[in-house]
């Protein structure tokens, strides 16, 4: 079973910068979708950004211009590089992969939950104002 795990999390001033790490494991190359999702207290989790098999991005609209998604060629590792980052941006991230190359249906796409059969713990990232 493959189980992700994010590493990278912490506390930062408004303004400042954190990279989230997502170890991945087993036959990566059947991998379609990683992506980041993130929840805070009392919130549904939500879709972050995303990264597909074609290196094709997708980005909540909230985090556009800030977070940059990106993978190793192996695509062992993803990665979340966080810029300027604001208190509403606090929340657990989560890790998510799709283990399949199967094409996701237009009514999910590439930051529904529903979309990720994997998840990882989650790593909390906490931003001060």
């Amino acid at each position: 079973q493959v189980q992700p795990v994010e590493s990278g999390g912490g506390s930062v001033q408004a303004g400042g910068s954190l990279r989230l790490s997502c170890a991945s494991s087993g036959d990566t190359y059947s991998y379609g979708y990683m992506a980041w999702f993130r929840q805070a207290p009392g919130k549904e989790r939500v879709g972050v950004a995303s990264i597909s098999r074609l290196g094709t991005t997708a980005y909540a609209d909230s985090v556009k211009g800030r977070f940059t998604i990106s993978t190793d060629n192996t695509w062992n590792t993803l990665y979340l590089q966080m810029n300027s980052l604001k208190p509403e941006d606090t929340a657990m991230y989560y890790c998510a992969i799709r283990t399949t190359r199967a094409y996701v249906p237009s009514s999910l796409g590439p930051l529904s939950v529903a979309t990720y059969n994997a998840w990882g713990q989650g790593n909390q990232v906490t931003v001060s104002s």
